[in-house]
């Protein structure tokens, strides 16, 4: 069966191919901060960075893990029947804590017979050698996937938005997480301030060199109450149309590997905060708009990505 529809190597196909069925991602809150934030970096945060730490759509903190994913999975029943889930560990730094609080709220999720994925967003500056040995022994029980959030290769950009770790601690970062057989996954932010079409290039070209097994593609937002909303106002930079992004997602996906998964190509960023770009928030119009103009095209994800070999 042709389970894929899209002219890339997207995750909805991959899991339909590793597991038979859609499954559906479950975003939870471990209750973490950022060293980015407690004063151990910085206290700022990254520039970008909502109040809810890129979480905005998470569970809340002071409910227990089970219980958060119980809500979650009830509000998506109501629109459909699902039967697999993605344990999504999305607020904050979620390696940036104990031991013992990392093992409890991540045995809590993968304990849940439903949950077929545990999937933890943290820094690669947070996975000391006793976290990656505690990630590697729940790879054994669950699929264990790491997402990386490098934004981007260049240093200066990098100072810019105070992500706070070289590139050099993400290559290790990799290097352990793979040594150990869990699955990578990068996010990267296209259209920062001060990066043109060639240095986003650069950090695809760069990360389809890399030794990683997923990616996220996401379009800069800019949100109320952080410092990049107010940097906006005094130094307005451009932002792209959706024509711009799509035009660019397409270059992107013609140099990635075809055995790259994508998993993210657009975002959601919280309407009662975005202030732009607006177009982002009807993101089945950017991408159902993305597939047109590859078709339209004839361009496939790495060009050796057929609809033939996804059956």
């Amino acid at each position: 069966m042709n389970w894929n529809d899209k002219p890339y190597h997207s995750l909805d196909y991959e899991l339909k191919k590793r597991y038979g069925e859609k499954i559906y991602r479950l975003s939870l809150n471990g209750g973490m901060t950022c060293p980015n934030r407690d004063g151990k970096i910085s206290t700022g945060g990254c520039i970008f960075c909502s109040a809810g730490g890129s979480g905005d759509f998470a569970g809340k903190a002071d409910q227990p893990i089970v219980r958060q994913i119980e809500v979650q999975k009830a509000m998506i029943r109501l629109k459909r029947p699902v039967s697999k889930y993605i344990a999504y560990f999305q607020a904050y730094t979620n390696t940036y804590a104990s031991l013992d609080h990392l093992e409890h709220i991540f045995m809590e999720a993968i304990s849940v017979p439903e949950i077929a994925i545990l999937s933890i967003a943290t820094r690669p500056d947070c996975l000391d050698k006793q976290v990656l040995d505690l990630l590697a022994r729940l790879n054994r029980m669950k699929p264990v996937w790491v997402e990386l959030g490098l934004q981007t290769i260049h240093k200066d950009t990098a100072e810019f938005i105070r992500r706070g770790y070289s590139l050099s601690c993400f290559e290790e970062a990799v290097r352990q997480l793979r040594s150990r057989g869990l699955e990578v996954i990068v996010h990267t932010i296209l259209f920062l301030p001060g990066e043109d079409e060639t240095k986003m290039l650069q950090t695809v070209d760069y990360l389809n060199r890399q030794d990683i097994q997923g990616i996220k593609l996401q379009l800069l937002h800019v949100l109320e109450n952080t410092d990049l909303a107010g940097y906006y106002r005094e130094h307005p930079f451009p932002i792209p149309t959706m024509d711009e992004y799509i035009s660019l997602l397409i270059q992107c996906l013609e140099r990635l590997s075809p055995d790259i998964v994508i998993h993210r190509l657009t975002g959601d960023g919280p309407r009662d905060l975005l202030i732009a770009p607006l177009w982002t928030t009807h993101k089945r119009t950017v991408l159902n708009s993305l597939h047109q103009k590859m078709r339209a095209q004839n361009t496939w994800q790495g060009r050796c990505f057929t609809v033939e070999n996804l059956n």
